[in-house]
């Protein structure tokens, strides 16, 4: 192979590899936090509430840096999927993945529930404009990956790749169960983290499967 076709294959395997800094950079911002900043309780505090008080740029760097490394992993799937099933519509759901994650770092929930310190105990009778567009950020941002996930299970079915196809579907559906059902608001943010775990691993799961591919 010359010089001149590898530079192209380099770059996208450099753009994939973009999906595993995105799959580890929020969840180690945010479990680290997490179980280390005074009065954050997993169990009451959503953890993009992380973004509020005097280490809050911690969590927006989370989110926004996540984004950002999404999107240029959208491009590398792009590159990398096309043509074949899912290889245009992915990208582009994990493109939106990745501009709601800048959305979900730009627009900040309300305080509440003694968070941060000092914040009311209870919630906010009605929500800031702020906190409605993170909220609908964060719901595309899961509803987008959950989508992915689906699409490429069906992608992988069709290659013949059980083991993936069952990964990736098993780990959409359990994402879409935990965020998007209808539970009890007393488990909302534990289970909004469990479902933030399920994806950020898949994301990195795929990064190294597709920079193989591409190898």
């Amino acid at each position: 192979m010359t010089p001149t076709a590898e530079t192209p294959r380099r770059r996208t395997r450099l753009l994939l590899g973009c999906g595993t800094a995105a799959g580890l950079l929020f969840p180690v911002l945010s479990f680290g936090q997490a179980f280390t900043r005074s009065g954050f309780d997993l169990r009451r505090h959503a953890v993009s509430s992380l973004t509020l008080g005097g280490l809050g740029w911690l969590q927006v760097t989370a989110f926004v840096g996540t984004g950002v490394l999404a999107v240029a992993f959208a491009v590398g799937l792009w590159r990398a999927l096309r043509p074949g099933r899912g290889g245009t519509t992915v990208p582009v759901l994990v493109g939106v993945y990745g501009v709601a994650m800048v959305g979900g770092g730009m627009f900040a929930p309300d305080p509440g529930l003694g968070w941060p310190p000092g914040a009311p105990t209870g919630l906010p009778e009605q929500a800031s404009t702020g906190s409605v567009l993170h909220t609908v950020c964060g719901a595309a941002a899961f509803l987008s990956l959950i989508a992915a996930g689906l699409l490429l299970a069906r992608r992988f079915a069709g290659h013949g790749n059980r083991t993936w196809a069952l990964y990736s579907a098993v780990s959409a559906a359990a994402a879409f169960v935990l965020t998007a059902l209808p539970w009890s608001e007393g488990s909302a943010s534990i289970r909004f983290a469990v479902g933030a775990v399920l994806i950020s691993g898949w994301l990195v799961a795929l990064s190294w499967r597709a920079r193989d591919e591409a190898a």
